[in-house]
């Protein structure tokens, strides 16, 4: 798990020394499609900033998803808006499917421009919310917010340490989306992010609070499942799949069917973290060659 030694080298050695505490309200960037852009802080010192892929505006995205005059921010007395300036691909609050015109911020509110997402902080304790926001990018998936791979597996270890040590039950989903390439051919990469964070949250809200999801890569998700036996998670994976293939998603402004194929795997006397792996997504591959939109849990 992630101490306090390795958030401060993540911090160090990825965006430099922490802002000092002087309450000024900022957007971080928590995803972007480059690298270097996380984490990176944009002070609202000014009563208006904008955003954009023309050199001119205070915050430059360079992609070709953003307009080059995209949005703006505005200060007005207590209240920070956030205002589309009739972008080709709209500016979106949270994980709202409907661009917004216009929106006042509330302090965590995210806005996604393009591939890019910022989040809004304010009030007196930045120097802390950002030392939360930073660390937590260790330990997240930047599109999601969901664990990451490496934070799954940590959380894996620790899940079959407790049910070998307490004799209960352990089981794993290994999800991945059917056709994504499909997805993000017809609707751009803007469109496929929306449909992986619309995933995301569903699964999310869908699972029991004692359950762990996690993007695992790519278009695949992985759900920790404690004290369930093999036939009980591939009953929950079943529910999953029928709920997201049940869901309208929207895509670069259209409705799309989504479906998600589903191996179920359990723990075993000798079993390890990487053979559960193994044997969840070996049964995963059996449902996309078996027909896709499907959960394989036997076998």
């Amino acid at each position: 798990m992630q101490t306090d030694d390795d958030t401060k080298t993540f911090l160090n050695s990825q965006i430099g020394q922490p802002p000092r505490g002087d309450g000024e309200d900022c957007l971080v960037i928590i995803y972007a499609g480059t690298q270097a852009d996380f984490g990176r802080r944009h002070v609202l010192k000014t009563p208006l900033t904008s955003i954009g892929r023309s050199r001119s505006n205070d915050i430059v995205i360079s992609s070709d998803a953003v307009s080059r005059y995209h949005a703006q921010i505005t200060k007005q007395g207590s209240e920070i808006i956030v205002r589309d300036l009739d972008s080709t691909n709209g500016t979106y609050i949270n994980d709202d499917v409907e661009r917004t015109q216009e929106c006042r911020l509330r302090r965590g509110d995210q806005i996604r421009i393009g591939e890019t997402v910022l989040k809004y902080l304010s009030g007196s304790d930045i120097e802390s919310q950002y030392h939360v926001v930073v660390a937590s990018m260790a330990l997240t998936d930047d599109l999601t917010n969901l664990a990451n791979r490496k934070h799954l597996a940590a959380v894996l270890t620790e899940e079959i340490a407790r049910s070998r040590r307490h004799g209960r039950e352990l089981s794993l989903l290994m999800i991945d989306i059917d056709h994504f390439k499909r997805i993000n051919d017809q609707h751009g990469h803007t469109g496929g992010d929306h449909v992986l964070r619309r995933i995301g949250l569903i699964l999310q809200q869908r699972l029991r609070p004692g359950d762990k999801i996690g993007r695992y890569g790519g278009e695949e998700f992985c759900a920790i499942l404690p004290e369930t036996g093999l036939r009980d998670a591939a009953h929950v994976a079943d529910l999953l799949r029928t709920r997201l293939a049940e869901e309208n998603f929207i895509a670069d402004g259209q409705r799309v069917s989504v479906t998600v194929s589903i191996g179920v795997a359990a723990l075993q006397t000798e079993t390890q973290p990487t053979d559960l792996y193994r044997a969840a997504d070996q049964r995963l591959y059996r449902a996309k060659e078996s027909g896709r939109n499907r959960v394989c849990w036997q076998g």
